[in-house]
């Protein structure tokens, strides 16, 4: 093989991934650290408010806390509704396109299976037998020649 002919080398994979795993990592602690530190100074600047405010503050952070609340539950409530959309789109997808191309795929595989057999018994075993009947024959043709072993 001459040096026109010889294969190129393949190019091995370039570890350009990793530092992009490791700068998603850096983000999403940083991430978690800030949510962290946000939730802290919410409580702490909450009770700060509720210790040094008069009477009527209070009620109206309550009123504002039950309206969050309500809206939170509000927003909960329509992603449940497309959770239980996008899982009844699942389903259907699952019964109606996935389960044929299973059952048309156990079908091939059984007229597979019968094909093999089918090949076993009518070609392969009557070759073996042929084989076997020649190979007595020779051995039997090499007991009449004794000089030729």
């Amino acid at each position: 093989m001459d040096e026109a002919q010889t294969p190129a080398p393949i190019a091995e994979p370039q570890p350009s991934s990793l530092p992009e795993s490791k700068s998603k990592i850096q983000i999403r602690s940083i991430l978690i650290i800030l949510a962290v530190v946000l939730l802290v100074a919410t409580v702490v600047g909450g009770i700060f408010l509720l210790a040094s405010a008069p009477e009527g503050t209070t009620a109206k952070v309550r009123d504002i806390f039950i309206i969050v609340m309500a809206l939170e539950s509000l927003i909960l409530g329509v992603g449940l509704i497309v959770l239980i959309l996008q899982l009844a789109t699942l389903i259907n997808l699952l019964q109606n396109e996935i389960k044929p191309i299973l059952d048309s795929t156990t079908e091939t595989v059984n007229n597979l299976r019968g094909t093999t057999q089918f090949l076993s018994n009518n070609l392969v075993e009557p070759v073996l037998k042929l084989n076997e009947y020649l190979a007595g024959m020779k051995k039997f043709w090499d007991v009449f020649r004794p000089g030729k072993h």
